[in-house]
């Protein structure tokens, strides 16, 4: 009974702060086959704090720049010279740059490499008790290791790890450190990980 009552608190709680759930599509621009990921997560979260769930999502460190593109806005760090097109994604929340389905932001990472994923809003749904948020529901396709050389280097990178007679074949599998399976993606693994970061209480909204 108590854990009941928890859980209608916890649906109250969320319904009295306007709390729902985005169930967002992020692809790899380029990727084919397409890599893509299918998510729920809060929509009152910081484009912050969905940078580092999108790293954890798709598969990448953390490792590099980023920035979201929302019409001709631009959310990221910010930097007194870029101008008034760049706004602080600390202080900007999901549900104020998507707003109904079909929605669609860019999420750019690595400026060198220049990966761009499109994140579309699927569908807007209420929270269910006693789910922690966000949690990966699909997915397809391995992220492309960091510093490959964006779309076209993982392209080459992918030809040359599958063919043994490949000039580069030996310096891509040295690189890399063996074999690489581009359809590889471990949904539990990847939910894991996004629940060892809730853990760690982070208090970056």
């Amino acid at each position: 009974m108590h854990s009941l009552d928890g859980r209608v608190a916890s649906r109250v709680t969320d319904m009295k702060r306007g709390r729902q759930v985005y169930e967002l599509q992020v692809s790899l621009r380029g990727s084919r086959p397409l890599i893509w990921r299918r998510f729920q997560v809060l929509n009152d979260v910081t484009l912050f704090r969905l940078h580092s769930t999108l790293q954890i999502v798709m598969g990448w460190t953390d490792s590099h720049l980023h920035q979201f593109l929302a019409g001709h806005i631009y959310y990221g760090k910010p930097e007194p010279e870029y101008g008034a097109d760049h706004e602080d994604d600390r202080r900007t929340r999901l549900s104020r740059v998507l707003r109904r389905p079909k929605d669609v932001m860019v999420y750019e990472y690595d400026f060198v490499d220049g990966w761009e994923h499109i994140v579309v809003l699927a569908r807007i749904v209420e929270p269910v008790p006693g789910t922690q948020y966000p949690v990966i529901l699909a997915a397809e396709g391995a992220c492309p290791p960091e510093d490959v050389g964006g779309i076209g280097g993982y392209d080459q990178f992918l030809q040359a790890m599958a063919n043994a007679r490949h000039p580069e074949h030996r310096e891509m599998m040295a690189w890399w450190g063996g074999p690489f399976d581009q359809n590889l993606y471990d949904i539990g693994a990847r939910n894991e990980a996004l629940m060892r970061r809730r853990r760690v209480g982070r208090t970056d909204a």
